[in-house]
């Protein structure tokens, strides 16, 4: 695996973080939410923005541990 360069980091790191703000912003809007089917979906979609997160995040620092 090549090296990533501190720009290409800062930009994994930029992408946690919307991945993160995305998930909690629809959690809250799933916790607004009266109809149970619309936040069930809600609640699946942000779900898979976390699981995004964890995913960066476990590449972010495998590649820390490469530079």
């Amino acid at each position: 695996m090549n090296q990533l360069t501190t720009k290409e980091l800062s930009y994994i790191e930029d992408e946690i973080r919307a991945e993160e703000i995305t998930a909690k912003t629809i959690n809250w809007c799933a916790a607004q939410c009266e109809d149970q089917a619309l936040q069930k979906q809600l609640e699946e979609l942000a779900e898979s923005h976390q699981m995004k997160v964890g995913d960066l995040s476990k590449y972010f620092n495998r590649s820390m541990h490469i530079q």
